[in-house]
C-alpha cells in the first residue's frame, strides 16, 4: 500500500498490539487532493475532500476519490450516508445505497464510511475474518448503529471471539454542544447516557460522542481494553481536519476505510 504522495496526509490506527495481522485501515485528513477554497487544505488548495454532496466540483471529488482508491487493495465501497442505521453487505452492494454502516467478509473489499464531526467506527472480530466501518453521528449512535452492526458482524463471521474498534477523529466534547433531545435519543438505548454530557450555557449540553460509542460497545462485549481510541477532534484541529459545526455547510469530508488484506 502507498502512502507517500507528496502532502497526502493519512491516519492509521495506532492498534498493532491488539488487530488482527490480516486487517488493515487508514483515516485520510484534510491533505492531499485536488480540492481549493473551503474544500480545500487550510491554506485553501491541495483539499481531500470525498463527498459529492458537499457543493465542491464533481470533478475534484472524482479525482480525490480516484486518489484515495490507489491508498487500498480495491474500489472504496461509499455509501449513500442517512443518519440511519441501515448496514450493507459490502461484498455485494451496488453503486451507492443508502446506509450508514457496512460490513465485508471479503478480503480486498474496503468498507467505507465519510465524516467530518461524526464519529467513525472501525470494528473487527479478533480472528480478523470480517471487517465493519459505521457512521456514527448523534441520530445513528442514539439508534443502536453500533450495536446493531456488531450484531451483523456475528451472523456473518460465527467464529467470533470478541471485536476490537477503532474511534476515529470526530468533533471533541469541548465543541460538540447540543439540546436536551440529544441526550434523550442516547437514553433510549444507552441508560448511563447522560455520564457523556456536561453542562454547557443556558439549557445547552456538551456531548462526548467517544464515550457514549464506548457505552454502546460495551453493550456488545467488547471490552475497553479493545477500544482504540485517536483522541482527536476534528474541530480543535483546523490545519488537518475539515469541520461541519467549525466551517458549515461548505465544508469536506474525510473517509475512514478497513479491510481484510488480500493474500499476496
Amino acid at each position: 500500500m502507498e502512502l507517500t504522495k507528496p502532502g497526502l496526509d493519512i491516519l492509521q490506527p495506532a492498534w498493532k498490539d491488539v488487530v488482527p495481522e490480516g486487517v488493515d485501515a487508514i483515516f485520510t485528513c484534510r491533505d492531499g487532493g485536488v480540492s481549493s477554497g473551503a474544500y480545500g487544505n487550510a491554506d485553501g488548495i491541495m483539499g481531500l475532500n470525498v463527498a459529492p454532496h458537499t457543493g465542491d466540483f464533481g470533478a475534484c471529488v472524482n479525482m480525490n476519490r480516484n486518489i484515495v482508491s490507489q491508498l487500498v487493495p480495491g474500489d472504496p465501497v461509499w455509501l449513500k450516508q442517512v443518519h440511519g442505521t441501515t448496514i450493507v453487505n459490502a461484498d455485494i452492494v451496488e453503486g451507492e445505497p443508502e446506509a450508514d454502516a457496512s460490513v465485508s467478509t471479503k478480503p480486498g473489499v474496503v468498507c467505507t464510511v465519510m465524516t467530518a464531526d461524526c464519529l467513525p467506527v472501525l470494528l473487527t472480530n479478533l480472528e480478523g475474518t470480517v471487517v465493519a466501518a459505521v457512521h456514527a453521528g448523534w441520530k445513528s449512535l442514539g439508534d443502536g448503529i453500533i450495536q446493531k452492526t456488531i450484531r451483523v458482524m456475528r451472523e456473518r463471521a460465527q467464529d467470533s471471539t470478541g471485536f476490537i474498534a477503532w474511534l476515529a477523529p470526530r468533533i471533541g466534547p469541548e465543541a460538540f454542544e447540543v439540546g436536551s433531545e440529544v441526550l434523550d435519543a442516547m437514553l433510549v438505548h444507552l441508560p448511563n447516557a447522560k455520564e457523556a454530557f456536561t453542562l454547557g450555557e443556558g439549557d445547552r449540553l456538551m456531548a462526548d460522542l467517544a464515550m457514549l460509542a464506548r457505552m454502546a460497545l460495551a453493550q456488545e462485549g467488547v471490552k475497553d481494553e479493545q477500544i482504540v481510541d485517536c483522541g482527536l477532534s476534528t474541530y480543535a484541529h483546523p490545519r488537518r481536519f475539515y469541520s461541519y459545526r467549525r466551517d458549515g455547510e461548505n465544508s469536506g469530508r474525510h473517509a475512514a476505510m478497513i479491510w481484510i488484506k488480500p493474500a499476496e
